[in-house]
């Protein structure tokens, strides 16, 4: 089934002064949503000195140690431009994008991570440290100093801590420590880094208003953020339009009768209210959920509990929700094609406006759009191009996605693309998936996608791999 797009989400800003504002950016990487900001509150951090917390458990801890590897860079990599118009302003260094997949560094990494809405990365080195680069024009790699950084740096405010994970939003970042405690720092206006406050910007990676039991994983959408504790709960705080946060509200009101502003989020808020609907629109509270993963997109959000069904909510359009209906979704609401189909769901992954999900037969489904014009699949439907594959890990950006799977990387992506599927100067976009030739054979364990910008880090312990790593270009940011 599919249906008429639903346009992506333009914020309404109400009609006001628009000093500094920067209008290069595109509609779907625009920075122009400005907040009435609410007065600075004093940041509230629990009095438990975070370095005397226990670690989490060593069987949980491991589960985080996916595959080392070294690292691929493909894509647009000047970082002022991304998701911008070609005329920006202040870009002082272009560079051309690359094509095909470089190397980028000589170290060994944990994990790489970025963002679908994102123009800066995470790496996490082997003594688990986290290393930024990319964009940072509201401090979102934890530097004082706005000015993009071309090399991986370390982010400041996590020198004595062990980081496990990050998550990239469009212009903050959350990162997890090895005793479940979360950090987060950049853009705040819509309090998307959860410190208690409407600060604008937080420089320094900063715990967030946060005393509830230890965190296992974190997300972001492009203003708003997750966290996912150990015991199942998940708590949402940012910017809550479309409903994505999924506390029941848009959380909009009228300063005036002509300005509106949101209530923001500004601390963890625990989601409370899973529900089932029919077709005639009966909803139905949903027992017994315990989520254990989750995956965000720009204004939407997928979830899976411990039964291995699929919740859905946030912004509606274009099917990415996987309802059959293009209605915003205020509250987690059960996804019922996979509970019709009697199939479990164990992994999401969430683009700019579409969502994939991998169930227990191996099947990837896709639901949502990865382009601008056509037909949206409504509800999730299988990708038949990728059926029979062992796949290892995915990456979702705007409109591309990459995945390793069966020592092959397959990449496809709509027009325009900036190089991020790595299939060389000649093939820029694909409608279909297509394996990128120059790394066939080769282990990578795992793959990550910014907006326009591709991530890999591969297994140069594999002999193969080792030599086909040594033969690819190196990208220097000098």
């Amino acid at each position: 089934m599919s249906s008429k797009r639903k346009s992506e989400p333009v914020k309404k800003t109400p009609k006001r002064n628009k000093k500094n504002v920067d209008d290069n950016y595109s509609s779907d990487f625009s920075d122009d949503y400005k907040s009435d900001e609410a007065p600075v509150a004093e940041i509230i951090i629990p009095s438990d000195d975070p370095n005397s917390y226990q670690k989490l458990p060593d069987d949980l801890l491991k589960t985080y140690d996916k595959e080392p590897g070294k690292l691929l860079v493909a894509g647009m990599v000047t970082w002022e431009m991304t998701g911008r118009k070609a005329t920006a302003k202040g870009v002082t260094k272009i560079r051309p994008n690359l094509c095909s997949f470089h190397r980028f560094t000589s170290e060994t990494y944990r994990s790489a991570l970025s963002g679908c809405c994102s123009a800066h990365s995470v790496l996490i080195t082997m003594d688990r440290k986290a290393l930024a680069f990319g964009r940072n024009q509201f401090g979102q790699l934890g530097q004082a100093d706005l000015k993009a950084l071309e090399k991986p740096t370390p982010v400041s405010g996590l020198e004595d801590v062990n980081v496990i994970q990050a998550a990239c939003g469009r212009n903050h970042t959350l990162f997890l420590t090895d005793t479940g405690i979360v950090y987060a720092c950049g853009d705040n206006k819509s309090g998307q880094c959860g410190v208690g406050n409407t600060q604008p910007t937080i420089l320094k990676a900063t715990r967030l208003n946060y005393a509830g039991p230890p965190v296992i994983k974190v997300g972001c959408g492009a203003d708003f953020s997750m966290i996912l504790d150990i015991k199942g709960n998940l708590y949402s705080f940012g910017l809550p339009e479309y409903g994505q946060l999924g506390h029941n509200t848009e959380g909009k009101y009228f300063i005036t009768s002509t300005k509106m502003s949101f209530h923001f989020e500004t601390s963890p808020k625990k989601i409370v209210l899973y529900v089932e609907k029919t077709k005639d629109g009966h909803v139905t509270p949903t027992d017994d959920v315990k989520i254990v993963d989750f995956a965000s997109g720009n204004n939407h959000t997928v979830a899976i509990d411990s039964k291995n069904r699929a919740f859905s909510w946030g912004f509606g359009g274009i099917g990415r929700l996987g309802h059959a209906e293009q209605k915003d979704e205020m509250v987690p609401r059960l996804i019922k094609f996979f509970d019709i189909q009697n199939r479990k769901v164990l992994r999401v992954f969430c683009g700019s406006s579409y969502s994939l999900a991998i169930t227990d037969i191996g099947a990837l489904y896709m639901f949502g759009q990865n382009k601008k014009t056509g037909e949206a699949n409504m509800y999730p439907k299988p990708v038949q191009d990728l059926a029979g594959w062992n796949i290892t890990s995915i990456g979702t950006g705007n409109t591309s996605i990459v995945i390793s799977a069966d020592d092959s990387l397959i990449a496809w992506g709509a027009s325009p693309t900036y190089g991020e599927l790595g299939l060389g100067d000649l093939i820029k976009s694909t409608a279909t998936p297509k394996t990128v030739s120059r790394l066939e054979g080769m282990k990578i364990p795992q793959v990550s996608m910014g907006y326009s910008h591709t991530l890999l880090l591969v297994n140069v312990e594999h002999e193969l791999t080792k030599q086909k790593y040594d033969t690819f270009q190196e990208f220097t940011a000098d």
